[in-house]
């Protein structure tokens, strides 16, 4: 299990991703066009780089829905590997079967 603080972080992290990404979409397409005269340009550029870095999408770590934790987890399932295989032991998982030898 991973700790709660961390989980929590990405949690803040989603939630501010989320009511921040209308603006930095803004900022980003009047960085991007080149009709715009270049102090314009500059300046959303500052504007940019003043958001907070929690507030990029790119901060989110994808982190298992069960445990938490941070290290091959399938984004289909949201789940780690091991939480996969416990789930599977268990007969959880429609399709999956695990195998043993």
């Amino acid at each position: 299990m991973a700790k709660k603080s961390a989980i929590e972080k990405n949690n803040r992290r989603k939630k501010m991703a989320k009511n921040a990404a209308p603006k930095r979409a803004r900022l980003k397409a009047l960085i991007a066009d080149k009709s715009k005269p270049m102090e314009e340009r500059f300046a959303a550029t500052l504007k940019l780089a003043e958001m907070p870095r929690n507030s990029s999408p790119t901060r989110i770590r994808n982190r298992c829905d069960l445990t938490g934790r941070p290290r091959s987890v399938y984004r289909l399932n949201k789940l780690s590997r091991i939480a996969i295989r416990d789930l599977g032991s268990k007969g959880l998982v429609p399709g999956l079967v695990k195998s043993s030898w």
